[in-house]
């Protein structure tokens, strides 16, 4: 059975952690799939990954296609800044492409967020899995917007339901 933990570390750091029966292995094989990430997100906001990119360690990069109201479509290529194999991996995004006129000046510009997963394995089949937004860093305008990352709690709680569906496991 799924257990789940929304928590606010802190002013701009805010995490949901879901325990999953699949091994963390087989979970970090999943997140370091780029094509996978439409299938995990929870958002709604991936339309598609520029390419299928298997994550293999820090500095490297993959690109999404992405769709929301205030933005239109554009891209966001993320910057891969930890990796540890079966335990970590996070990435800061940055704005590639953009397909509405105000939106590129924002182009290249980092906003200094990270997003992260987590995974504690708890025994051989199961995983505590956390998924991690931290803008503890970016503009006040930015945390602002995003609520200091609280807006994104619901979503990063579907996006680990999804990650718990794709790698076969149980969904209560």
């Amino acid at each position: 059975m799924a257990t789940e933990e929304a928590f606010i570390q802190g002013q701009g750091l805010v995490a949901v952690s879901r325990r999953i029966d699949a091994p963390a292995d087989q979970l970090f094989a999943t997140l370091v799939q780029s094509a996978l990430h439409p299938d995990i997100d929870g958002s709604g906001m991936i339309r598609g990954s520029a390419g299928d990119v298997c994550v293999t360690g820090v500095g490297d990069t993959f690109t999404m296609h992405m769709h929301n109201d205030n933005f239109g479509d554009y891209e966001m290529t993320s910057h891969v800044v930890e990796y540890e194999p079966a335990r970590r991996i996070a990435w800061e995004p940055v704005m590639t492409g953009a397909s509405l006129p105000d939106q590129q000046a924002n182009l290249g510009r980092s906003a200094h967020y990270r997003w992260a997963y987590t995974l504690e394995p708890l025994d051989e089949s199961s995983t505590l899995v956390t998924e991690s937004f931290d803008c503890t860093r970016s503009p006040d305008w930015l945390r602002e917007a995003v609520k200091d990352g609280t807006v994104w709690l619901d979503a990063m709680t579907a996006s680990l339901e999804k990650l718990e569906a794709l790698a076969g496991g149980s969904v209560a």
